[in-house]
């Protein structure tokens, strides 16, 4: 698990990142719009720990995933893995860089293919990057299948023949097959059991243990994401408007949006749960294809003021680490202050004062 004590350099560094799918229409297919589905995207992800991204369904978490490792050709931004451009990088560099960064789907049964056994699912990476003999490429697929703890007897077994998690088990040993350095987990615990979920997250933490992963966990489950996440970032309509260390976002958060995320959260606790209030938004989720002017949360805010409609917000750091995107929150000139302050614009939202 990643050490805050400890200084990291930045693995993955995104800017700007923005992912728009044109809409067509008419005879001639002519572009009418666009769906702006990640739209100005900026954060880093320090090696070795674990960024968990998070927000409702259809805000850009998935999208902006397979952005960063280039599954789509982006629209605008820049983003740079271990130093390395993958924004710009042609097809035939793309392959080359592919060993460094996998990702782990949400659906594993979706994601592997049914005519294949699983020693041939694992081996796949390998057959397509190394020169690996037959006798080393099993060897390798008997080590991840160890190191994912499935039995090396199910290997010349097929994917319909698992439950869900061993599916996902499956997927993960194929992610590793190259040894790669970053690793994007969609959603990988949505298509499964609760009971299965905790077994699945604990093998990704041991994983990241053992072989120095640097992870981006994206999910709508905020109680998961507090056990496995060392930084948080809230996505809401494409654009990131909080990022925090997970303690400091759980414990004060300060954009309105955050706040209603976490007061959605079961409380297991009783005491603490009668002493929560709940914050419904009203209203639906703009669509992406044509977002409100200034503040893209304006039309749902709780505290929306006039500068909200008119002016959109700069995400900017308020407290040490802690960057926010709100017309409430002003930034600090010194930690501590800012901390403070942070903590106090937390309480006022949460009052209603």
């Amino acid at each position: 698990m990643f050490d805050a004590g400890h200084a990291r350099r930045p693995l993955v560094e995104v800017r700007g990142l923005k992912m728009h799918f044109p809409i067509l229409a008419g005879v001639l297919r002519r572009r009418v719009g666009e769906v702006k589905a990640v739209d100005g995207v900026s954060f880093d992800i320090l090696e070795g720990e674990t960024l968990g991204l998070v927000g409702e369904s259809g805000c850009g978490k998935s999208t902006c995933g397979r952005a960063i490792l280039r599954l789509y050709d982006i629209t605008e931004g820049a983003i740079r893995i271990n130093g390395r451009d993958i924004a710009r990088a042609s097809h035939a560099e793309l392959r080359k860089l592919r060993p460094t960064m996998q990702m782990v789907f949400q659906d594993p049964q979706a994601s592997l293919n049914p005519r294949m056994t699983v020693a041939k699912i694992i081996a796949e990476p390998l057959d397509e990057h190394t020169t690996l003999s037959r006798r080393e490429k099993m060897q390798r697929v008997h080590e991840l299948m160890d190191a994912v703890g499935l039995s090396r007897d199910f290997a010349n077994r097929f994917p319909h023949e698992f439950s869900g998690g061993q599916r996902q088990r499956i997927g993960i040993a194929r992610a590793l097959a190259l040894n790669p350095q970053f690793i994007v987990c969609d959603e990988p615990i949505a298509a499964l059991d609760v009971s299965i979920q905790a077994q699945v997250v604990n093998l990704l933490e041991d994983l990241q243990e053992q072989f120095g992963l640097t992870y981006l966990f994206i999910s709508h489950d905020l109680s998961m994401v507090r056990h496995i996440a060392d930084r948080v970032a809230v996505m809401y309509l494409g654009k990131v408007v909080e990022l925090a260390p997970r303690e400091p976002l759980y414990s004060a958060p300060l954009h309105p949006y955050t706040q209603a995320l976490l007061s959605a959260v079961p409380e297991p606790d009783p005491s603490v749960r009668s002493t929560t209030e709940r914050i419904i938004l009203e209203g639906d989720v703009p669509s992406p294809a044509n977002p409100p002017e200034g503040c893209n949360f304006s039309t749902r805010c709780p505290r929306v003021m006039d500068i909200c409609r008119r002016q959109e917000p700069e995400f900017r750091e308020v407290a040490a680490g802690h960057f926010v995107a709100c017309h409430l929150c002003s930034p600090q000139p010194e930690t501590t202050a800012g901390a403070t302050a942070a903590t106090q614009v937390s309480k006022s939202v949460q009052q209603g004062e």
